[in-house]
């Protein structure tokens, strides 16, 4: 049996390690966020692993939670990075 829990934030953004680690150290938001992340994602592979009993239902919710949180954390690391630029105001 694998230790490896899939789509953890270290394979969802493999080429940003630095930005994640600087943004968990530096950023109480984001730091949140991934905790976030990271607690419904065990709770996924627990279910698709058949270690925890789960609806399909409640299985789709953790899923269009995790969805959601890793959106807002790859617009974070994005900006964080500067590969996004917020709207400008109009003259």
């Amino acid at each position: 049996m694998s230790a490896h829990t899939p789509h953890e934030l270290a394979d969802e953004f493999p080429h940003d390690a630095d930005v994640l680690h600087r943004l968990k150290l530096g950023d109480a938001h984001f730091n949140s966020l991934a905790s976030r992340y990271h607690a419904v994602n065990r709770a996924i592979h627990r279910v698709e692993s058949e270690i925890e009993p789960a609806s399909d239902e409640y299985t789709e919710q953790l899923k269009r939670r995790r969805l959601a949180l890793l959106d807002e954390i790859a617009l974070m690391v994005e900006r964080a990075e500067g590969r996004f630029a917020p709207e400008t105001a109009h003259a």
